[in-house]
C-alpha cells in the first residue's frame, strides 16, 4: 500500500479487534517498534477467522486448502505509545480466482495510525501451490462485508440435529473436558427441544438443549460451543433460543447447572445461582435459574 492509494478510514469497516500496546513492544523512542504494527493485523485476522464463524484449522480442512500470506504492506501516519488502547480493523476489499486481500486500520481514537494491507493465495497445503479459492469462501467473505450472519439456528427434536450436535458435544465434553461418554449421552436427549448452530459451511458451532418442564419449571443443558468460537455471541443465541422456546409452550422459570468457570456468562443473561457449589461428571458447578 502507497500514499497513492486512498487510505482506509474508521468508517470503512465493521469488524474491529481491540488491543492494548505492551511494554515490550515499545522501542528506545518510546514509541511501538514499526514492525509489530505488522503483528497486530495479524493477530487481528485470528479474530477475523472467529468473525466469520469459522474454525480455522477445520474450516480450511473443510475446504480443502490453507491461505498463505505472500505480501504484505504498511503505511505510516502516526505513532502508538505504552499502554494505548488500540482498534484494528479489517476487511476482505478483493477476491481473485486464487487469491484475496484483507485492507487493515489501525486506529487510536478513531485515528489512522498505520494501514495495512496482507495478500493470501488459497493453496494445497502439501505441495503450498496454488488453486481456485472456494466459492463458498468467496461466498463467505462477501456476506459478512454486507453485515448478514455468518450462522444459522435451528430448534428441533435429537432425531434433527443428532448428525451435527453430537460430534460437537463429544469434541467438548467428552475430548476437551474428559467427561465419560456413557454420561454426556443419555435417553433424555430423545424428549428435549434442541438448538443447534451452524456456519456457512454446514459445521456445528453451538449447541444445547431443554429439557421437559416439571411443575413450570424446566431446565437447560449440554450448552456446547466450539472453542475456538467462544466468546462471539454463538452459545448467547444458543440460550436465548431456548429460553424463548420454554417461554412459548408456558413455563414459568428455567434452571441449569452451570459450570463454575461459566457462571459470569448465565450471569450476563439474568441468571442467578442458588444453593451450594457441587461437583458433576468430576467438574465444579451450581445451579442458576431465572424468571421467564
Amino acid at each position: 500500500m502507497s500514499d497513492t492509494h486512498a487510505l482506509p478510514q474508521w468508517q470503512d469497516f465493521r469488524f474491529f479487534h481491540r488491543l492494548r500496546v505492551r511494554w515490550a513492544e515499545v522501542d528506545m523512542q518510546h514509541i511501538v517498534f514499526n514492525g509489530h504494527y505488522l503483528m497486530y493485523l495479524d493477530t487481528a485476522v485470528a479474530d477475523f477467522w472467529r468473525d466469520l464463524a469459522l474454525p480455522y484449522y477445520p474450516s480450511m480442512h473443510r475446504l480443502e486448502g490453507d491461505l498463505y500470506v505472500v505480501k504484505s504492506s504498511l503505511t505510516y501516519k502516526g505513532s502508538a505509545r505504552y499502554d494505548e488502547v488500540l482498534e484494528v480493523g479489517l476487511r476482505c476489499t478483493r477476491i481473485g480466482n486464487s487469491s484475496m486481500v484483507l485492507t487493515g486500520g489501525i486506529f487510536r481514537d478513531r485515528q489512522l495510525l498505520v494501514a495495512g494491507e496482507l495478500v493470501y493465495v488459497f493453496a494445497d497445503p502439501t505441495t503450498q501451490t496454488s488453486k481456485p479459492m472456494p466459492q463458498a469462501l468467496k461466498d463467505i467473505l462477501s456476506a459478512h462485508d454486507q453485515g448478514q450472519a455468518m450462522a444459522s439456528l435451528t430448534l428441533g427434536p435429537w432425531a434433527a440435529v443428532r448428525d451435527l450436535a453430537s460430534p460437537l458435544r463429544m469434541e467438548v465434553f467428552v475430548q476437551e473436558q474428559k467427561v465419560p461418554a456413557d454420561l454426556e449421552l443419555d435417553e433424555q436427549d430423545a424428549h428435549c427441544v434442541h438448538a443447534l448452530m451452524t456456519n456457512r459451511l454446514g459445521m456445528p458451532v453451538a449447541t444445547g438443549r431443554l429439557l421437559p418442564a416439571q411443575d413450570g419449571v424446566s431446565r437447560i443443558g449440554r450448552m456446547a460451543v466450539s472453542q475456538p468460537l467462544r466468546g462471539t455471541g454463538l452459545g448467547r443465541e444458543v440460550l436465548e433460543a431456548l429460553m424463548t422456546a420454554a417461554r412459548e409452550r408456558g413455563d414459568q422459570r428455567v434452571i441449569l447447572h452451570a459450570q463454575r468457570t461459566a457462571e459470569g456468562f448465565y450471569e450476563r443473561s439474568g441468571f442467578v445461582a442458588q444453593g451450594q457449589p457441587f461437583e458433576e461428571a468430576g467438574i465444579d458447578h451450581i445451579t442458576m435459574g431465572r424468571a421467564l
